[in-house]
Order: C-alpha cells, then sequence, then structure tokens
C-alpha cells in the first residue's frame, strides 16, 4: 500500500508538473516566492488595524506571528527528521520533469503549504466578522500551494500534508486565541 501510494505520488507530480510551459514560468515564479506575498501581510495587518479596537487588533497580529513561526519550527522539525528528498533533487526524476528551483533542503511536508493554509484560515476566522469577503484570502494558499509542484520542488504528498497541517494549526491557533486571549480583552 506504502509502495503504490508513493508510486502515484511520483506519477501525478510528474504529470502536474508537465502541464507547465515557458509561457507562465515567470507568474509561477513570483507566486513561489515569499516576499511576492508582502503586500497580502500588510492587507491583513490593515485590515486588523482598521476593523478591531487596538489591544484586540495588535493581539490578533500577535497571534498570527506565532502561528508563522510555530509552523516554521514545526515544518524544519519534521522535514530533517524525514529527510525525503526534493523531487529538483531526484537523480531519477530530473530527466522527466521541468525544474524551476533547486532547494537543497528536504520536502516532506511543504513548509509553503503549511504556513499559508495556516494563516489564512487563522486570519479568515479572526476576521471573518468584520470582514464579509474575507474568504478571498484563500486564493493566496491555493497558488502558493500549487507553485511548489510548478516549479518541481514538492510532491502532492507533500502538499496535501501540508495543507493539512495547516489548517489543523490554524483551527489550533483559532482556538487558543478564543480560549486564552480573547478572555482578557
Amino acid at each position: 500500500m506504502y509502495e503504490r501510494l508513493l508510486h502515484w505520488d511520483r506519477d501525478t507530480f510528474i504529470y502536474l508538473n508537465g502541464l507547465g510551459t515557458e509561457a507562465y514560468d515567470v507568474f509561477w515564479l513570483t507566486s513561489t516566492k515569499i516576499y511576492s506575498w508582502i503586500p497580502l501581510f500588510l492587507i491583513f495587518i490593515i485590515l486588523f488595524i482598521k476593523k478591531f479596537p487596538r489591544k484586540q487588533a495588535i493581539y490578533k497580529i500577535g497571534a498570527t506571528v506565532g502561528l508563522a513561526v510555530f509552523i516554521t519550527v514545526l515544518t524544519l522539525v519534521v522535514k530533517n527528521g524525514i529527510k525525503r528528498v526534493r523531487p529538483c533533487n531526484d537523480a531519477v526524476l530530473k530527466d522527466f520533469i521541468r525544474i524551476l528551483e533547486t532547494p537543497s533542503d528536504y520536502s516532506f511536508f511543504s513548509g509553503h503549504a503549511a504556513s499559508s493554509w495556516a494563516i489564512t484560515v487563522l486570519v479568515f476566522l479572526l476576521m471573518r466578522s468584520r470582514v464579509k469577503w474575507a474568504a478571498i484570502f484563500f486564493i493566496w494558499p491555493l497558488l502558493f500551494t500549487y507553485s511548489r509542484i510548478y516549479v518541481g520542488v514538492h510532491y502532492p504528498l507533500d502538499l496535501i500534508v501540508g495543507t493539512i497541517v495547516g489548517i489543523v494549526s490554524g483551527l489550533l491557533f483559532q482556538r487558543i486565541y478564543y480560549s486564552k486571549v480573547h478572555v482578557t480583552l
């Protein structure tokens, strides 16, 4: 069963990665860079400040930053524990895939997927009562996550697990926020 899952993972990656064309490379290379999303993070901060009293805004921003730190540390611990080689660094796959980036660290699970889903889930849950269009924020993790297959650095299972870890972490931090921080406001 495990071997079949890894075979599916590899074949699905090769197929999805192969859908890429040079015409879209700049878009996906830009989408996969964290600095490209800085304007979105600034929007999150501005919305917290504009939509909530100062103390609440600071706590919400703090919870979001805390979540980002948590997910970064968790991702590094898991990647260094499991040590799954990225597809772009797999000698067997190199001739069959498009490679636009070549990070040297490990693949499982995707920190891009985990962090973008975690932050988006938390920000959405903290803002949805005051920002009716907050669901649009989910465009970010969808693009950010898929970009990792496009540029050749993550398998689908890396992304699926990263997404699940991110969603669960976002929900966990929302519970912590409302059970601990919200009580003091």
